[in-house]
């Protein structure tokens, strides 16, 4: 079954006929989108209108020179972008803005949840344009323009994991459509095209990869480039391996390369290769490798607005990434907003469809044509708080956010303390062993039991809603009994609840049978699209912010040896978050060492003693310290806490692509 939502319905029509209708379009209904009146004279907001036909549009490859040569065989990288653009605009001497997504996917592991790849007829032009923006947005006034980036598909050149041949492979798009670069009608020919069709205001889009060069892209502050669309978006590339000095995942970037290069870069790129391995060591040291790769540190050079997406529960492209972005975006005064899911690494297209399509179309709509919709005065953010339960919040993190130093202490229980905001008297210490078997499900299964591989402390049952809203972080002081540890830190919402299933393969939404279509289509590029739902369980906890880190690297970027029995002191990010811990459930932080499935095991497994009366854990209330206050002040019963799974969640090793 195939369902059509109304305001997408197509035209049945192809040929002249659309032709003909199409072009009266553009007579009786004002170009692309301007007002009309409203009753009592008032206008409605402009909306760019499908008055284009879409199987006349036209479909064309350009290689564009990067100025990089990254296999060093003494000739300028190009990079193929395919470009489906309308015709009409073009014949009546318009110029159209364009929609990037700029990707190293399109030909190996393909686009959005059904994987769709590029595909291209017998002369090699472009058929298949991946996911809805071109069968949406083009019959509005808009082209698309689909970047290989360089050692994928058709393009030359080297894949260098978020490095200068990636940014560079976008910029220079960039750059040609606003006459600034060159162009060519092939791989290695000589004839220019040029831009001439286009505005030169540019959006780019894109989950994971893609969205991550989108943030690299705009760090460098590229003229013409308007908006961003990060989706599940990397901002540095450190943080995406480690977690201050804790490996996140088995292999390096090297790894990754291997597996989105094309056969034939591969075999030209071997010094690309070897600058991947000997740049990041796995020892999680700060190399200059990564300082190329972190976008936040030229936040200052932002010149685009950014509509930021991501999961709460994104286990691949943690939190983190978001969150230091955002924050660094706000002290520039960017102009930004945020859809925030519990979701996993996924879509809004998959998990808020019907929403998402419309509010991506005004907000380019905004951006790149420049229409007066309001969208930039709407709420600032879209917080899903349960499946398919949205909140807004006028600003993001709302207004009254404050940081509050939490206190964990010793409880009656040995291994089962309390988290309130006194300290804990000198000298109280918590212990725990490091098991590399356990998890952060195993540990919050047994908060209320002094087991050996964790320390726990909670809040009694909260008399209020207590909401955490933007990053945390975890300062620690502990002696290790060995000259190795890798340390964890979590925050837990104890009390059940019905959550998406982040870790099953979905990451929280289920692939339905039925499709539903999105704007135009041909055989070649239908439009449609498999339906999704909300995949859903039901859990006794929740843990919705983590941090990790290697005890080595407390001071700073590079390793330092350890001497057992000597106290040292370090700080945990925790990732970004927005959570409600109801009244009546009780929240906890729990300090453990390996986060089996998450991070890789330290050398050793040292036994670990915390040092309570120099701990704290600095959380972002909504309300400050009165909020937590309030919330904690009594007089709740205690809902049930499950324990043992199946209950609780226990999480499973992220995909080592950030992609699909």
């Amino acid at each position: 079954m195939r369902t059509r939502p109304r305001d997408t319905a197509r035209i049945p029509w192809t040929g002249t006929v659309l032709a003909a209708v199409a072009a009266l379009l553009a007579v009786l209904v004002a170009p692309s989108g301007a007002a009309t009146a409203a009753p009592g004279g008032a206008a409605k907001p402009k909306e760019s209108r499908p008055v284009y036909s879409y199987d006349r549009a036209v479909r064309e490859s350009v290689w564009v020179d990067i100025k990089v040569d990254g296999d060093g065989d003494g000739r300028s990288d190009r990079v193929a972008v395919d470009i489906i653009r309308p015709r009409e605009p073009a014949e009546q001497g318009r110029r159209v803005p364009v929609i990037m997504d700029a990707s190293p996917y399109y030909s190996c592991c393909g686009r959005g949840n059904e994987s769709q790849k590029k595909t291209y007829d017998a002369q090699g032009n472009p058929v298949q344009f991946p996911l809805y923006y071109d069968n949406y947005f083009v019959p509005r006034g808009y082209a698309v323009a689909l970047v290989d980036l360089a050692g994928t598909n058709r393009s030359d050149g080297c894949v260098d994991i978020g490095g200068r041949s990636d940014i560079r492979s976008a910029k220079a798009v960039v750059d040609w459509l606003n006459g600034r670069a060159r162009g060519y009608s092939s791989r290695t020919g000589r004839t220019a095209v040029t831009a001439d069709w286009t505005t030169g205001a540019v959006g780019m889009i894109g989950k994971s990869y893609d969205g991550t060069v989108a943030n690299g892209v705009a760090a460098t502050g590229v003229e013409g480039l308007k908006t961003i669309v990060p989706i599940g978006g990397i901002s540095s590339w450190y943080d995406y391996y480690f977690a201050k000095g804790a490996a996140l995942y088995d292999g390096g970037p090297d790894g990754l390369s291997d597996g989105i290069e094309s056969p034939e870069a591969r075999a030209r790129c071997q010094a690309v290769q070897r600058e991947l391995v000997e740049g990041a060591p796995r020892n999680g040291d700060w190399t200059p490798l990564w300082n190329e790769r972190d976008y936040v540190k030229d936040a200052d050079k932002v010149r685009a607005s950014v509509f930021v997406v991501h999961g709460a529960q994104d286990l691949n492209v943690r939190t983190k990434h978001f969150g230091q972005w955002w924050d660094a975006l706000a002290k520039q005064g960017v102009e930004r907003k945020i859809w925030l899911s519990t979701a996993g690494h996924v879509d809004p297209f998959d998990f808020r469809r019907e929403a998402w399509v419309p509010t991506l179309h005004r907000w380019f709509d905004h951006y790149l044509l420049g229409y007066a919709n309001g969208i930039e005065r709407e709420p600032m953010a879209d917080i899903e708080r349960a499946p398919d339960q949205w909140s807004t919040d006028r600003v993001w993190p709302p207004s009254g956010t404050r940081t509050t130093a939490l206190r964990p202490a010793a409880g009656p229980v040995a291994g089962v303390g309390t988290l309130g905001l006194a300290p804990a008297p000198s000298g109280t210490t918590a212990s725990f062993t490091d098991d590399p078997k356990l998890n952060e499900g195993d540990w919050s299964a047994h908060i209320d039991e002094p087991t050996p591989g964790k320390a726990g402390f909670t809040t009694g049952p909260l008399a209020r809603d207590l909401r955490l809203s933007g990053s945390s972080t975890v300062r620690l002081t502990v002696t290790p009994s060995t000259a190795s540890a890798h340390l964890s830190a979590v925050l837990v919402d104890l009390g059940p609840a019905t959550i998406r299933n982040y870790a099953a393969d979905g990451e929280g939404i289920r692939t339905l049978a039925d499709s539903s279509c999105w704007g135009s289509g041909t055989p070649g590029d239908t439009g449609c699209f498999k339906n999704t739902a909300a995949d859903t369980e039901q859990v006794g906890y929740t843990v919705f912010s983590r941090g990790w880190a290697d005890l080595g690297h407390y001071a700073g970027g590079k390793a330092r040896p350890l001497t057992p029995g000597k106290p040292y002191t370090l700080t945990l990010d925790l990732a970004a978050t927005d959570h409600v811990v109801p009244a009546g459930h009780r929240l906890a932080l729990i300090v453990a060492g390996t986060d089996a499935g998450l991070i890789e095991p330290a050398a050793t497994s040292p036994r670990l003693t915390v040092d309570l009366s120099r701990t704290s854990a600095e959380l972002p209330f909504v309300g400050g310290r009165a909020a937590f206050a309030r919330a904690t002040a009594g007089g709740h019963r205690p809902v049930p806490h499950p324990g043992t799974p199946p209950y609780g969640f226990r999480p499973s090793a992220p995909s080592h692509v950030p992609a699909a």
